[in-house]
């Protein structure tokens, strides 16, 4: 079954949700669709009370720091962190309490291509039980391919099962954002989480445009309950009207 993954996401040192696309170095396009009044910690501390687990805090950013490890200090082994995580900070973030980290962009140079070996020597440091990586996408012309750099960048890596197959044994989980439905709150990119349904070789959580609670109904079915997901704007808990959270945690925790 389709299971819910919290998450906190975190700009400028506050809970936010954001218009994932629009995220840039100047910030001059930003679109922001929620700003929390409570901090980080206030969220940790609510998923820890009810018993969620395998979510996610990630850091949109400079800036972030104090306030994701207030998050997973409330929630001790209860939330993956990501965001500028890379070989130089990986064990420290587990340090700090995070079950797992979340990498993506530090997987490629500047350019966009895809370095294995930097992957290998995080699955030495941290081991792949305790690495996530971060798949989140864009669409084009010929499918999906992975973004770094807030997702404005194109790498040169395909999201298609046969990725999913060679990464599969670096790594215990995938994290896929539909990055150009992201925060939209239109409904989810039904062709990427069929073809992510169709390849089951270990966890998978999808996020992006989840607008009510039947998108988690929809995500059940076409990847046969293979495939969890996190909501964001259309939450209630982040100022949303779509999908109310003490049902999802009651229907789908």
């Amino acid at each position: 079954m389709t299971r819910f993954r919290p998450c906190i996401d975190l700009h400028n040192g506050c809970v936010k949700q954001i218009v994932g696309g629009t995220l840039t170095d100047d910030g001059a396009s930003l679109r922001t669709n929620f700003v929390a009044e409570h901090p980080a910690e206030w969220f940790a501390a609510k998923y820890k009370q009810d018993g969620l687990r395998g979510g996610h805090v990630i850091k949109l950013g400079p800036g972030n720091d104090p306030a994701a490890r207030a998050a997973l200090a409330a929630y001790p082994g209860g939330l993956q962190i990501g965001g500028g995580i890379s070989l130089d900070n990986a064990e420290e973030w587990l340090a700090f309490g995070a079950s797992h980290v979340i990498v993506t962009s530090a997987l490629f140079d500047s350019e966009g291509r895809f370095r294995r070996s930097v992957l290998h020597e995080l699955v030495e440091r941290v081991s792949k039980t305790r690495l996530v990586l971060d798949l989140s996408c864009r669409r084009t012309q010929d499918g999906w391919v992975v973004a770094m750099n807030r997702w404005q960048t194109l790498t040169d890596l395909a999201v298609t099962p046969a990725t999913l197959s060679a990464l599969a044994n670096c790594c215990d989980e995938f994290l896929i954002h539909a990055a150009d439905v992201e925060g939209r709150c239109n409904g989810i990119d039904r062709e990427l989480v069929s073809l992510l349904g169709s390849w089951r070789g270990c966890p998978m959580t999808y996020a992006g445009g989840i607008a009510t609670l039947a998108d988690f109904d929809l995500i059940d079915s076409l990847s046969g309950g293979c495939i969890d997901a996190t909501v964001g704007s259309a939450l209630d808990l982040f100022g949303g009207s779509g999908v109310r959270y003490d049902e999802l945690v009651a229907t789908r925790g």
